[in-house]
């Protein structure tokens, strides 16, 4: 008997110490989810505040320098020269006041990444983001890695 309420004791000290770092373990989790979509949602709306204002340099430096853009019919671009090259001849062609909508962020494991999907329509076209994936940076802003989206008309 002795041995048994022993094991008893000794879970519950055990449950009792644990019980509090899970509860601050969340908290931190849902801290630094936070600040992740905060900011994803910050630099996906400097993006869109970039290119409407015709700044594809701006718009193309909220991707990382070796990021991967997929874009539907038009192919695939590598790396930030010719993501901006994409976005400069769009600008040039009069093509601007991109809005976002039906948005979905999902937040990955790490707290490091996040994905983003939406609908998106503009002066001249409309289609969605399959996966917009947003890295958070050493500084706490976050960047393209990855941009798939395709024009639906």
């Amino acid at each position: 008997m002795k041995l048994f309420t022993s094991a008893l004791l000794a879970s519950t000290l055990i449950f009792s110490i644990a019980t509090p770092a899970s509860a601050q373990d969340a908290t931190a989790r849902a801290t630094n989810e936070y600040e992740l979509s905060l900011a994803v949602a910050t630099a996906s709306r400097a993006w869109r505040d970039a290119f409407n204002a015709g700044d594809a340099a701006a718009a193309a430096a909220l991707y990382e320098e070796d990021a991967v853009m997929v874009a539907k019919p038009f192919g695939t671009f590598r790396g930030r020269e010719e993501i901006q090259a994409f976005w400069t001849n769009l600008v040039e062609k009069g093509f601007d006041d991109v809005i976002y909508f039906n948005t979905v962020t999902k937040v990955d494991r790490d707290l490091l990444s996040a994905q983003v999907a939406a609908q998106w329509k503009m002066n001249n076209a409309k289609g969605i983001i399959t996966n917009e994936h947003w890295v958070l940076q050493p500084d706490g802003t976050a960047l393209l890695r990855e941009d798939h989206f395709e024009v639906t008309q």
